[in-house]
């Protein structure tokens, strides 16, 4: 079977093209994919050629971690029935094409994905586009969630992730909390909690900062934020090496969680807080694209502040 895919063949070099798929087998869905997410997280380092050496990467690669769509085929041992709408975070299902192989290290930007069964996660229909968010909002849960975590009350960064974070805060009912973003554009849109610069909050004794930017050089001022024996939780993405004066931390005892990509329990959790209303999704996604069109919605996914969240429309 051939499907379009976005391929990156090279930094910044992108396009849609034809990939061959994986033979199906009793346990794999076949996924018709309506809607895939762009990350300005890892994606972007990917794409820009500035992702860490990182186990099973390679160019060309079909990027993405983030797709909805509607089960095509399922196989007998799946449980799965033809029409089902599920959330696929990518697929390494790819044969190659005319030029060789093709990497699938993540692999959700396709039109179609073969997928075995337990990567798939059951979704209402009515998510549509919001769909892809699913494990972005997954993420979210498991930097609160997670093994000896703590609720923040200070998210640093209102990009899609620090607003997900904020926002799953609110839904367990712990105190709002407060969010920062330098970028002004970037303070409306704020659900049960405020958004200010970091200029204009005088506060010191924070008990849990969690960084959703990614940004360099933070972690001195975040460090400087905190009450004794508070915690910083890095969430972000960081390309070079952290580096923080140890005096400030070793007053305030301070400790320093990293969290890391969602977990399953993450994935049921955070689809239950969406179902049952808890955890909204709107106004995350602020554009859509067509396939052909992804070079200029990457590039614009990537350098458009005013781009919460690029979505690639495969019915468009």
């Amino acid at each position: 079977m051939q499907t379009d895919a976005i391929i990156l063949k090279a930094p910044r070099q992108l396009s849609l093209g034809r990939v061959a798929l994986n033979a199906a087998g009793s346990q794999d869905l076949v996924v018709r994919i309506t809607h895939s997410g762009i990350s300005t997280g890892t994606e972007r380092l990917f794409w820009s050629g500035q992702m860490p050496p990182f186990p099973g990467m390679g160019y060309p690669l079909v990027p993405g971690y983030e797709a909805t769509g509607v089960v095509e085929r399922a196989g007998d041992d799946t449980g799965f029935a033809v029409g089902e709408r599920v959330f696929v975070p990518g697929a390494n299902c790819f044969a190659g094409n005319a030029d060789g192989a093709v990497f699938g290290l993540f692999g959700a930007a396709s039109r179609h994905l073969v997928t075995d069964f337990r990567r798939a996660t059951r979704i209402s229909p009515d998510l549509g586009a919001e769909g892809a968010l699913l494990a972005l909002a997954a993420t979210a849960r498991h930097a609160v969630a997670g093994p000896n975590a703590s609720m923040p009350d200070l998210v640093v960064g209102h990009g899609v992730l620090g607003r997900l974070v904020a926002r799953i805060v609110v839904a367990s009912g712990a105190p709002a909390p407060q969010v920062w973003d330098v970028n002004s554009a970037r303070h409306s849109g704020a659900q049960g909690y405020s958004v200010c610069h970091p200029d204009d909050d005088a506060r010191r004794d924070y008990s849990c900062v969690l960084d959703a930017s990614g940004a360099e050089g933070l972690l001195d001022q975040l460090i400087g934020r905190v009450a004794k024996g508070g915690e910083v939780v890095l969430a972000g993405f960081y390309t070079t090496p952290l580096q923080f004066t140890f005096v400030p931390a070793f007053l305030r005892e301070l400790r320093l969680r990293v969290a890391a990509e969602w977990q399953p329990e993450d994935m049921v959790a955070t689809r239950d807080l969406i179902e049952s209303g808890a955890l909204s999704l709107s106004g995350l996604i602020t554009h859509f694209a067509r396939p052909v069109d992804a070079p200029r919605a990457y590039e614009q996914a990537f350098s458009d502040a005013d781009c919460l969240k690029m979505i690639l429309d495969w019915e468009a």
